[in-house]
C-alpha cells in the first residue's frame, strides 16, 4: 500500500501516510517535488514560499511517513545540500482496505 517498511503495520503506515498529507503545506511539497522532481530545501522553500525551518518540519513528516527520501550532496563549492525526492507511492482508498487497516492498528485511539 505504501513504501517498503518493515517496523510498521498495514494500518499504521495508512495511517501515517494519511496523517502527514493532512496539511496543505505538505500537499504543496508533494506536488512540487512530484511536478519539478529532486529539489533541495532552499529551493523547494523558495519555490514554495515557506521557510526553511517550516520546510524541514514538513519534510520530515513526509519522510517519516515514506512518502519522500532526502540524500545529503555536496556541491562543487563545498555546501552540503540536502536534497529531496517524492518517493513511489499509491493508495486506493476504499471502505474495505480502511476495515483491513483498522485491524492491524498498534496505536491506540486518544482518549
Amino acid at each position: 500500500m505504501i513504501a517498503d517498511d518493515d517496523t510498521k503495520t498495514q494500518g499504521d503506515q495508512l495511517l501515517a501516510m494519511l496523517a502527514a498529507l493532512a496539511n496543505p503545506h505538505r500537499l504543496r511539497v508533494v506536488a512540487a517535488l512530484a511536478g519539478g522532481g529532486r529539489n533541495y530545501v532552499s529551493q523547494l522553500a523558495r519555490e514554495i514560499g515557506i521557510s526553511r525551518p517550516l520546510l524541514h518540519l514538513h519534510l520530515q513528516k513526509l519522510e517519516d511517513a515514506g512518502l519522500v527520501t532526502s540524500q545529503l550532496e555536496l556541491s562543487h563549492d563545498g555546501k552540503a545540500l540536502n536534497y529531496f525526492e517524492v518517493s513511489p507511492f499509491a493508495v486506493h482508498l476504499t471502505p474495505a482496505a480502511v476495515a483491513d487497516a483498522a485491524r492491524t492498528l498498534t496505536a491506540k485511539p486518544d482518549a
